[in-house]
């Protein structure tokens, strides 16, 4: 039978206004900023002071045979692992190995601040207006821990079951992830048989319904720097000497068309499979022109050309060429007259989830570095590459119980649609369960501005997605059960993000790499 809807809303309802939302706020406080952009993390100890509020909060749930405990490894981040066996009606409470386990993933490291943010609002300085909790990372990813558990204890108390489930939350994914593999390595077969893997770090298309996400962009990162002098000389000798942002600017014109944003290199590209074509038109078709305006343009400024389908496969299956960061060119305020003698520009190109990542780097990298104008000296460095996901068939239990879920959370069906950002440990667990159907969810959504300025968690789309969690965990149970979990026919609509093709490959600079 399927859970009470109204008693897990109720419960949901309930455990988030009067305990979560006021622990975020104690969440969002923590200038707990992720290792890539704080070497010195564990002296700053914000690391420390969010792994105890999540920690201590988990260990006060009320959940049958819950244990927690915080693994550390050497030199590395900490991770937090919630164990819960198996409950309910035809469940097997063995904590054996081999045992069949759900893994529900998130994280608790946070981007850095960034300027920008409105008057009254800052990313340590949570404030709750209407339905939205403001401040950096209660949506990403803050609240995954509070909606893991949560939706755990409302099928154990409104007379559901769930395999046994394994909660981990890492703390370095906001830098790429470096910790992760080792703390999986280390937990061994600790991780069980794995047939479900739950991820709680992804977006959403509206906050009115589920939105599981179907694909992965990859990623590609390095800088590019152009030398040409020994020091900076009187601009007076301009027309002499070249531009090295000019020359910068030359190269850039072999990776992108200034005019349409394409990417020219045929190692960025990827075809489209039919799929995931017709899924755009049918998120297409849900957004409406939100599939632009959820976006915060300024008035008169108007998103790429297209319709809302092809924009939406821009974002998701097309390569796109972005400057997130520069040196050697002084603020405004510090600028004199001179031609400066470098130029050097932090150049990170998203990929179709399908695109080979580090051969589309190599690719860049010969295209930037053969012939350089004027004889300058160009380098590309502090490399990194990620291969991005696609889904693969989605089993037909799963496609039902998430609609289910949707219907059952917030009186609406599920959608789909691919993701335009990298979450780079999916590979990983791809690779280790091959067998494993894959969830990704979210409630990064219209507005919610991950790592920006004025980021923010809708409250009632995270109180619909707990509730949802719930029902898909009673739902694969009784799938499991009842022996009809076998993998199906791939479904246009709900679909997991599963198995990862190659291995993320990485060649660190000291800067970590933006994400998403």
């Amino acid at each position: 039978m399927p859970l009470p809807t109204p008693e897990i809303d109720a419960f949901v309802s309930e455990r988030w206004d009067r305990t979560v939302v006021p622990l975020l706020h104690d969440y969002i406080a923590i200038p707990n900023v992720s290792p890539g952009f704080d070497p010195a993390w564990a002296e700053h100890g914000h690391m420390q002071r969010a792994v105890e509020l999540l920690e201590q909060w988990a260990r006060a749930q009320e959940i049958d045979g819950l244990t927690v405990e915080v693994a550390t490894l050497p030199g590395r981040t900490p991770l937090i692992v919630m164990e819960v066996p198996a409950f309910g009606e035809g469940a097997d409470p063995s904590h054996d190995e081999g045992v069949d386990t759900v893994l529900l993933y998130g994280h608790l490291d946070k981007q850095p601040p960034m300027v920008g943010w409105r008057d009254g609002l800052g990313p340590w300085s949570p404030v709750l207006d209407g339905d939205r909790l403001y401040g950096r990372g209660g949506a990403d990813d803050g609240y995954s821990t509070f909606c893991a558990l949560t939706a755990i204890e409302a099928v154990q108390r409104h007379g559901g079951a769930h395999r046994r489930c394994l909660v981990v939350i890492e703390a370095s994914e906001e830098s790429g992830s470096p910790d992760l593999e080792a703390h999986v390595d280390a937990l061994g077969d600790r991780l069980g048989a794995v047939s479900l893997v739950v991820c709680l770090d992804s977006g959403c298309g509206t906050y009115d319904r589920l939105w599981t996400t179907t694909s992965l962009r990859g990623l590609t990162g390095f800088t590019l720097s152009v030398d040409l002098l020994r020091e900076g000389v009187h601009s007076g000798a301009s027309g002499i000497v070249p531009s090295t942002f000019r020359i910068a600017r030359e190269l850039l014109s072999r990776l992108e068309d200034a005019s349409t944003g394409e990417v020219l290199l045929p190692a960025f590209h990827a075809d489209i499979p039919d799929e995931r074509v017709a899924q755009a038109g049918a998120a297409a078709e849900v957004l409406g022109d939100a599939v632009w305006g959820r976006f915060p343009f300024l008035d008169g400024a108007r998103p790429v050309a297209g319709s809302g389908a092809e924009l939406l496969l821009d974002a998701t299956w097309r390569p796109a060429v972005e400057i997130i960061g520069a040196d050697g060119l002084p603020s405004i305020e510090d600028a004199g007259n001179v031609l400066r003698p470098r130029t050097a520009l932090n150049v990170s190109v998203r990929l179709p989830p399908t695109c080979d990542a580090p051969a589309a780097l190599a690719a860049a990298t010969a295209a930037l570095t053969t012939d350089p104008p004027y004889g300058a000296t160009v380098t590309v460095h502090g490399d990194w590459a990620a291969t991005g996901w696609n889904a693969p068939p989605t089993a037909p239990w799963l496609a039902a119980a998430v609609d289910a879920a949707s219907r059952a959370a917030f009186d609406a069906p599920a959608a789909a649609m691919g993701e335009g950002g990298t979450i780079p440990f999916m590979a990983m667990l791809g690779d280790r369960f091959p067998d494993a159907q894959f969830l990704v969810l979210g409630v990064l959504g219209p507005g919610s501005n991950a790592h920006g300025p004025n980021e923010f968690l809708h409250v009632p789309m995270s109180r619909g997605l707990t509730a949802a969690v719930a029902h898909l965990l009673d739902a694969h149970s009784a799938a499991r059960s009842s022996g009809t979990s076998e993998v199906g026919p791939t479904l246009l609509t709900p679909a997991g993000v599963g198995c990862g093709e190659r291995r993320v490959r990485r060649a660190r600079d000291e800067r970590a790499m933006t994400m998403r």
